[in-house]
């Protein structure tokens, strides 16, 4: 999926979970997309209800991956109850997270 205003980036969604259970099937894929893609890495969490600390890690380690690549990665609609945990943990201090249009205006 491209993104308008940036044909050249990339949008990975997670699903609803991205936890203990599901992070061997999330990370290979962010991995590939930031192995594959040259301009912004953009993972839609809009559809996230529950994260715990290894999804947390997935979302650092890819972070990190992508700077190493030359890269950027954008978190995009970030629920309210999924910003406060990055809050708490301070990550949102090191991830860039999308504001919405609204927030913006």
């Amino acid at each position: 999926m491209r993104v308008p205003g940036n044909p050249k980036a990339q949008v990975v969604s997670v699903g609803n979970r991205l936890d203990a259970g599901t992070v061997a099937g999330v990370r290979p894929r962010l991995h590939e997309a930031v192995d594959s893609g040259h301009d912004d890495l953009i993972v839609d969490l809009s559809g996230l209800e529950m994260i715990d600390a290894t999804g947390l890690g997935v979302l650092v380690g890819t972070h990190r991956r992508a700077v190493g690549a030359g890269r950027r990665l954008i978190l995009r609609g970030v629920p309210p109850r999924i910003m406060r945990v990055l809050a708490v943990t301070r990550l949102n201090r090191i991830l860039t997270v999308e504001l919405p249009m609204a927030a913006v205006a």
